[in-house]
């Protein structure tokens, strides 16, 4: 009897184990599987390493999400399993907290070349969680366009600006309270920045409306129910794959 006693006992620990050895596995369910692959996408072989930045805040660095689920690593492994014969980099100029004004600081110390075939900028979340005067958006976010394209060998048409989610539609972001009006001021820097990017001929590319799916959708959301998971990834790469796809071709 203790001998069974005991391999039940050794058997659970193993088990246990192998469940904690895969916490930040990708676990697909039938609510989690993965975005359908565009069949019609197609890559050139291109005779140089594609150089891809990735600047913004904890959307950008993928807070709460392992080191290849955030955004710009998924589009990057997307881009190379489209033509394995291509090579790609991936510099990520991010973090946490991060508003408009420490993006700027964080380039301006950096000083990254300005030879990237791709890059992407999400910020604005951190003006408006902080309460900002929106001018200071207005200010800079053109100001950061501008970084962008400096460092995309000077040309507009390889940036790509991605919208800002809205963290309401969270658990955690549920507790702030009047979550309409800060849907609304959310808005309000992704109206701003659209309008921008649309009048100077510049890539505006809205995810919003899946984080809007987040209540609904606990699998869009990671475990500290605040930030989006390495699904919604997914899904916002989903839309920038076609882009980036159509930059690198030309």
């Amino acid at each position: 009897m203790k001998r069974k006693l005991k391999i039940v006992v050794t058997f659970l620990f193993i088990a246990i184990s192998i469940g904690c050895s895969t916490e930040n596995a990708l676990i697909i369910s039938p609510t989690t599987s993965p975005p359908k692959v565009n069949t019609s996408l197609s890559l050139a072989t291109l005779n140089y390493t594609v150089n891809y930045l990735a600047l913004g805040d904890s959307y950008t660095i993928g807070q709460s999400v392992c080191e290849t689920c955030k955004f710009p690593e998924q589009l990057k492994e997307s881009l190379r399993n489209l033509n394995l014969q291509n090579k790609f980099s991936l510099e990520v100029i991010a973090r946490t907290g991060w508003t408009t004004s420490e993006l700027i600081q964080a380039i301006d110390i950096n000083k990254p070349a300005p030879n990237f075939d791709l890059v992407t900028l999400l910020i604005g979340v951190n003006n408006q969680y902080r309460g900002l005067n929106f001018s200071i958006y207005e200010k800079e976010f053109p100001q950061l366009v501008s970084k962008a394209i400096s460092m995309a060998k000077g040309d507009k048409n390889k940036l790509m600006v991605v919208s800002i989610p809205d963290y309401t539609y969270t658990p955690y972001g549920q507790s702030f309270g009047n979550t309409e009006n800060i849907s609304k001021e959310i808005d309000r820097y992704n109206s701003f920045a659209k309008t921008y990017c649309e009048s100077n001929e510049i890539l505006f590319i809205n995810i919003t409306d899946i984080t809007r799916q987040g209540l609904n959708n606990t699998n869009l959301v990671a475990s500290d129910g605040l930030h989006p998971s390495d699904y919604a990834y997914r899904l916002f790469v989903e839309r920038i794959l076609p882009r980036a796809v159509t930059i690198l071709n030309k």
